[in-house]
């Protein structure tokens, strides 16, 4: 996932970081951003909240860095 490698890299944060904010390893983080790995849903929403932006942005679904409008909870 170079999006994912390439938003971490705007933001100066280093693997290590990103691995304690989603509580996995270094190594388990290096697989995500590799795709050797698939990230847990819970992990994209987590990363998707950080950085700002939709998981289909970070699944490279679409090239459209600015999240969703959220719905309006009932």
């Amino acid at each position: 996932m170079n999006k994912l490698r390439d938003l971490r890299e705007d933001m100066d944060k280093s693997q290590s970081f990103m691995a304690k904010l989603l509580n996995v390893n270094q190594t388990t983080y290096h697989r995500y951003e590799t795709e050797e790995l698939n990230i847990p849903v819970e992990s994209l929403k987590t990363l998707a909240k950080y950085f700002g932006t939709s998981v289909d942005y970070l699944l490279c679904l679409t090239d459209e860095r600015k999240p969703y409008p959220r719905k309006p909870v009932d």
